[in-house]
């Protein structure tokens, strides 16, 4: 059975089709990156998925239930998490605090989270515990506006794992990221559990030749093709729109995943 499977998936806006007719299936544990050229509707696929937007067709399941109707917070609670392309931290707040802040949302107590968290050691203990896996704990004190950007990405990561989530859709990751601190990023999201399912959206081909164990290429807001790295690699239709009539070599880069 599929961590989350879209079968006819499409929405429009006005005459404008946005996302056609995608049929997308994402495995028990996968590491799958969607890329495609700007425009092509990848954001907007997250944004179907995670319930931001209500489909023109098709439908939505995850682990074997239809969710097409729910809304992203049922969604949420469900297990399906995500992050977006544009940082969404609160400057003034340390990535503890930021960390024990989100905790306290999953458990439903967000509204007055400035009361109990204070003593609550479990929701710091956990919240160390997220710190150390995505090598932030030395940063916990730091206020996330002196971190540099890589850093504050993977918080974001922090944030999106507070949520104990079976499915993480990552938006972008790297976006903004200097390439010295872009690789470290993957590494960090090659570490996560094999019980969380990864679909990462990502322009920079090197990191998706390394990371992915799946890719699909979306085009024109359609699935063109979806295989192994090795496969789209040497797809002279994803070379061609998408790639550019480069060859990537995929021998030089070793996978970590």
């Amino acid at each position: 059975m599929s961590a989350l499977q879209t079968t006819g998936l499409g929405i429009s806006f006005g005459a404008f089709h946005a996302v056609a007719d995608v049929n997308l299936s994402l495995e028990p544990g996968a590491r799958q990156a969607l890329i495609g050229p700007n425009g092509a509707g990848k954001t907007t696929l997250i944004n179907l998925l995670t319930g931001i937007y209500r489909p023109s067709a098709g439908s939505i399941r995850m682990n074997g239930q239809d969710i097409t109707a729910w809304p992203a917070d049922r969604r949420a609670r469900s297990g399906l998490a995500r992050t977006f392309q544009i940082n969404t931290l609160f400057p003034g707040l340390t990535p503890l605090l930021s960390v024990v802040l989100a905790i306290h949302e999953r458990e439903g107590q967000g509204a007055t989270w400035w009361r109990p968290y204070i003593r609550s050691t479990a929701a710091f203990d956990e919240a160390h515990a997220l710190l150390r896996r995505l090598r932030l704990d030395a940063l916990a004190n730091v206020p996330v506006a002196e971190l540099a950007y890589g850093k504050q990405r993977l918080l974001e990561i922090a944030l999106a794992l507070a949520a104990r989530p079976r499915i993480l859709l990552l938006d972008e990751p790297a976006a903004g990221v200097p390439e010295d601190e872009s690789g470290e990023l993957f590494d960090v999201i090659a570490e996560l559990p094999e019980d969380i399912s990864v679909l990462f959206i990502e322009h920079d081909m090197k990191l998706v030749f390394r990371f992915a164990r799946r890719i699909s290429v979306l085009v024109a807001g359609r699935i063109l093709t979806e295989g192994s790295p090795a496969e789209i690699g040497h797809d002279p239709r994803v070379r061609e729109v998408y790639l550019g009539k480069t060859h990537i070599s995929l021998q030089k880069e070793p996978a970590h995943v």
